[in-house]
C-alpha cells in the first residue's frame, strides 16, 4: 500500500505514521513517495514521486485535504491505481475518510468492503499568440480577471459554434467531479461524479439571464478572451498555469485518461453532500 501525504498539514506526520504501523501490522507492505517518507520518518526505500509510487502498489492513501488530492490525481492519470483520500482537518469532500475513523476504514479494506470509482478528467490547450500551453485537471478550468479587479469578456464557443459572450469575473469549466468545488460556490449546479457530463458556469456575470450550461462529454469547449485590459488568468484545479492576453483561446476536452477513487462500504456521494455541505432540504 502507497502512503502520500501532505507536509503542510500538522497532523499529517503523525496520521500516515499511524497508518504505516497499522499497515504493517497487518501483514502489509508499506510503500511511499520520499517526501512522505521524510516527513513520517517512514523506514522504507521511498519512490521518487507519486506516478512511480502508483506502479509499484495496488492502492495510494492520500492524506491531506482536497487540493493533495488533486495534485496526486493529476500525477497519477492514466494509471489503473485507485486512491482513498483520509481527511487532515478543513472540508475534504474528495477525502472520503476522516482521519479519526483511519482504523475501521483500514478494517473495511482488508475485508474488502469497497468499491471503485472512475472520474473524468478535463484536457485543456490554451494558445496564446505564438505559445501554447497543455494541462489537465480533475475538478475545473477557470478563466478570470487578473489582478485588476474589473470585469472581462469572454466568448464560449461549443462544437466549433458560437454560443454567447460572457461579461464579469469569468468562466468556469468543471468535470462532474468539480461541480461540488469552485462551480457550486459560483452557483452552479450539484452533479452526480459519474454524469457524463461538462459544466459551463460563469462568474458573477453581468446579466442575470446568464446560468450554468451543462454539456455531453463529447463536446469540445473553446474560451476566447475578448477583453484587451486587464489581462485574464488560467488555472486549473486552483494553480494558476498562465495569463492570457486578449484574443487567447483555451480549447478543453475529455480526456482519455481518468483516475480510480475508491469508495468503502456504507459511503455515497449524497451522504458526503448531507455531511459536508449541510444538506438537508428542509425549510428554514
Amino acid at each position: 500500500m502507497g502512503l502520500i501525504g501532505n507536509a503542510e498539514k500538522a497532523q499529517c506526520a503523525r496520521v500516515v505514521a499511524a497508518a504505516a504501523r497499522q499497515i504493517v501490522a497487518a501483514g502489509r507492505q508499506v510503500l511511499a513517495d520520499a517526501a512522505t517518507a521524510r516527513l513520517a520518518r517512514l523506514p522504507v526505500h521511498p519512490c521518487p514521486d507519486a506516478a512511480t509510487l502508483a506502479q509499484q502498489v495496488q492502492l495510494i492513501l492520500v492524506f491531506g485535504g482536497d487540493g493533495t488530492m488533486l495534485q496526486v490525481a493529476r500525477e497519477i492519470a492514466g494509471l489503473r491505481t485507485p486512491m482513498l483520500g483520509v481527511n487532515i482537518g478543513g472540508l475534504g469532500f474528495l477525502t472520503a475518510v476522516p482521519s479519526r475513523r483511519l482504523t475501521p476504514a483500514l478494517r473495511l479494506i482488508w475485508d474488502g468492503r469497497f468499491t471503485f470509482e472512475r472520474r473524468t478528467l478535463l484536457d485543456a490547450r490554451a494558445r496564446d499568440g505564438g505559445r501554447t500551453t497543455r494541462f489537465r485537471a480533475l475538478n475545473d478550468v477557470v478563466v478570470s480577471h487578473g489582478w485588476e479587479s474589473r470585469m472581462i469578456e469572454l466568448e464560449l464557443l461549443v462544437n466549433h459554434v458560437p454560443v454567447t459572450c460572457y461579461r464579469g469575473d469569468g468562466l468556469i469549466v468543471s468535470s462532474p467531479t468539480g461541480s461540488t468545488a469552485y462551480s457550486l460556490a459560483a452557483g452552479g449546479a450539484v452533479v452526480v461524479p459519474t454524469a457524463a457530463v461538462f459544466e459551463v458556469t460563469p462568474i458573477c456575470p453581468h446579466t442575470l439571464s446568464n446560468r450554468s450550461l451543462i454539456l455531453d462529454q463529447r463536446s469540445t469547449i473553446s474560451v476566447r478572451v475578448l477583453t484587451s485590459k486587464p489581462a485574464a488568468v488560467l488555472s486549473a484545479d486552483g494553480q494558476a498555469v498562465a495569463e492570457l492576453a486578449s484574443g487567447a483561446e483555451i480549447t478543453i476536452r475529455r480526456s482519455a485518461d481518468c483516475v480510480h477513487l475508491m469508495h468503502l462500504a456504507g459511503s455515497s456521494f449524497f451522504e458526503a453532500l448531507r455531511e459536508k455541505l449541510h444538506w438537508r432540504g428542509t425549510t428554514l
